[in-house]
């Protein structure tokens, strides 16, 4: 087949242990999936259904790299996330059978133009423009199931120049993984090479040019993502 345009790379993100890398097809993000995140973010910590917002899958960027603080925000902040990897295609997902979609899981970090989000949200406007920019969505090596196992509890936390700024367990999560790809997988047929990032804990902030921001979750060690100054025209 010939394109009138040079199609574009395909996005992907490491494999733990592997030469091979994943490819990603689509990015899911869950919203205020931790409780005393949702308060923090003036909200009532409530059971409703979880609710997903979208990255484009060229916003993905690896650990180790250097993100410049993005235009357009003076409120750059960091988010702190597991992330599961999608390996089978699947539509009406029960959550006792959720498990068996996993490919495997990773370290993220959901970063956020938040001045702009707030700013549609009080708007009623979709949060594309604080949420889905380039090099917004920080994903570690996949560590595969069938490597590792599932994860379902443990650590999750974030430190900005190794001051802690978030901390919280896997098992706080309103919505934990399999209810989470049950919902969605109730909306879409779920794909090989989704990314589903599942919620951030309490204590989302700013970052700076020049920050070091590290993310932990036990069993999947740690990401460290380095912001440099603004993007330039040139």
């Amino acid at each position: 087949m010939n394109f009138v345009l040079e199609p574009p790379p395909q996005a992907t993100v490491a494999v733990q242990g592997q030469r091979d890398r994943f490819p990603v097809r689509r990015i899911f993000c869950v919203g205020r999936n931790y409780a005393e995140h949702a308060r923090e973010m003036g909200k009532d910590p409530d059971r409703d259904p979880p609710f997903f917002f979208t990255k484009p899958a060229d916003a993905v960027v690896d650990a180790g790299e250097t993100v410049a603080y993005p235009p357009l925000t003076k409120n750059f902040h960091y988010e702190a996330e597991l992330v599961v990897a999608i390996g089978k295609r699947g539509f009406n997902v029960k959550p006792a059978d959720a498990r068996d979609y996993i490919y495997g899981y990773a370290i993220g970090n959901d970063l956020t133009r938040r001045d702009l989000q707030l700013d549609a949200r009080g708007k009623g406007l979709p949060w594309d423009w604080g949420k889905a920019f380039d090099r917004s969505a920080v994903c570690g090596p996949i560590h595969r199931v069938q490597d590792e196992g599932h994860i379902e509890k443990g650590a999750i936390t974030l430190s900005v120049n190794g001051v802690v700024k978030q901390t919280a367990d896997l098992t706080d999560l309103i919505w934990a993984v399999p209810d989470i790809i049950s919902f969605l997988a109730r909306s879409m047929v779920i794909e090989p090479g989704d990314l589903i990032y599942t919620g951030t804990p309490a204590g989302v902030g700013p970052l700076v040019p020049g920050d070091l921001c590290l993310v932990q979750i036990d069993g999947l060690g740690s990401i460290s993502t380095t912001i440099s100054g603004e993007i330039s025209a040139s």
